[in-house]
């Protein structure tokens, strides 16, 4: 179950009061804008690992992920704001921390880097750190190098502007993988 919060926290932003917000190419801040998106998704560091299904609604004030294991049952509610991050469950038991680094931290033991993954969800780099960027023959995003994740996407067919599949990789430390397949973007 710290496996599946973590991989969720990963997949959350901060948001884009706490820090700058993310600009894609043409100026427009791509963290702030807000979207929905269900999928699945895996996370394995070395021997633990787990996978679920996530709805995660984001927008510049909040984020709020719902997870759930692969057969509908609730695992946990994520909810992250500028006054911290909450993880609930259904029985009751609620973790409290700063921010999703922190949420990280207290479920893994060594932080994730979270910030701009509303960005990389979408196929661009967030706009504070440097980053790499190779792209397909249709120049949409087909790898991005940042913090220390190389991020791999596969879309589900040549017309389509969105990622359908990313693999996200931590090679430093104990290698980490999180694979997330997007079911529906809104």
């Amino acid at each position: 179950m710290r496996w599946l919060v973590a991989a969720l926290a990963l997949l959350a932003t901060a948001c884009a009061t706490v820090s700058p917000p993310e600009m894609s190419a043409g100026g427009a801040a791509v963290s702030a804008a807000p979207f929905t998106v269900e999928g699945r998704l895996s996370a394995r560091r070395g021997s633990e690992g787990g996978a679920a299904h996530f709805t995660w609604l984001h927008d510049a004030a909040r984020d709020v992920i719902e997870l759930a294991t692969p057969l509908g049952q609730t695992l946990a509610r994520l909810t992250g704001s500028v006054d911290g991050v909450r993880a609930e469950w259904p029985d009751g038991r609620v973790v409290d921390a700063r921010d999703w680094d922190d949420m990280t931290t207290r479920a893994l033991g060594v932080p994730i880097p979270v910030q701009g993954l509303a960005a990389w969800l979408r196929g661009q780099s967030r706009g504070t750190t440097p980053s790499r960027i190779e792209r397909d023959a249709r120049g949409r995003t087909a790898v991005l190098v940042q913090d220390g994740w190389e991020i791999v996407y596969a879309y589900a067919d040549d017309d389509a502007a969105r990622p359908s599949r990313l693999t996200l990789r931590y090679a430093q430390g104990e290698p980490t993988e999180v694979r997330v397949v997007v079911d529906r973007w809104d």
